[in-house]
């Protein structure tokens, strides 16, 4: 049976799809089987940074009404091999239950060794769906107030829901802007404001994002794509240490 990790975050524009996206990436790169579920019903992007839009025909919601097979709704990306897309659906109240969600991911995670769900913004319908079926979440965010102070409330909406089992990723990170900021002296001030232990740091990558834009492969040496492969790493259980936060 394959990991299940659903991402989240609580306020949305701080990298939760490109998150996703180059996480599964790192992990496809290990040789590993990863399906990603696009949980964020009406306003889906995966499907784009999968560069799968265009054969796109079914998605989640039509799996459940009987119109399509899982297997006619699952879509390979086009450019990493092993990695493939259950999209959400195109209509906000198409919205799956928690209940039907976690069915479907525990049939489908007999054949991939990681899913990785793609939780919406907010607290609400979609994010109770998307964490039904995890067994662990990553809770990603920027290093500034507002974002941890939603961070906080999102650990507190997981542990609620029985999720107890998470990590955070600080993204988009820069040291220059954290350091210039001071709103906090350290990265540990940053891990006390969320209450999470960390995970990971994303560096702010120019070249990450380009190719977010642009529906494609990842440059596998840039400082984000590097960042990637640790956090798969640590997935996975290998002892990996974060790297030095002066190279941001």
């Amino acid at each position: 049976m394959g990991a299940v990790t659903v991402i989240t975050s609580g306020k949305g524009g701080v990298g939760k799809s490109t998150l996703a996206t180059g996480l599964g990436s790192a992990l496809a790169r290990r040789g590993k089987r990863v399906l990603l579920i696009d949980g964020d019903a009406g306003l889906s992007c995966l499907d784009h940074m999968l560069d799968v839009a265009e054969e796109r025909v079914y998605d989640i919601s039509d799996v459940i009404a009987g119109g399509a097979e899982l297997n006619q709704a699952i879509y390979p990306c086009s450019w990493q091999e092993g990695m493939y897309l259950l999209a959400a659906p195109s209509r906000e109240e198409d919205v799956v239950s928690p209940g039907v969600m976690k069915q479907l991911v525990g049939a489908l995670s007999r054949y991939y060794d990681h899913i990785l769900i793609d939780c919406p913004a907010g607290l609400g319908a979609g994010f109770e769906s998307a964490v039904a079926a995890a067994q662990r979440a990553l809770l990603v965010s920027t290093p500034d107030p507002v974002c941890l102070r939603n961070g906080a409330k999102t650990r507190m909406a997981l542990e609620r829901l029985g999720l107890t089992q998470h990590r955070l990723v600080i993204n988009r990170f820069s040291g220059t802007a954290f350091r210039s900021q001071a709103v906090y002296h350290s990265l540990d001030d940053v891990i006390d404001a969320v209450g999470v232990r960390l995970i990971a740091v994303i560096p702010e990558d120019l070249e990450l994002a380009a190719a977010t834009a642009e529906a494609c492969a990842f440059p596998e040496r840039s400082q984000g794509a590097l960042a990637f492969g640790r956090l798969a790493a640590r997935l996975e259980g290998e002892q990996v240490p974060l790297v030095s936060l002066r190279k941001f």
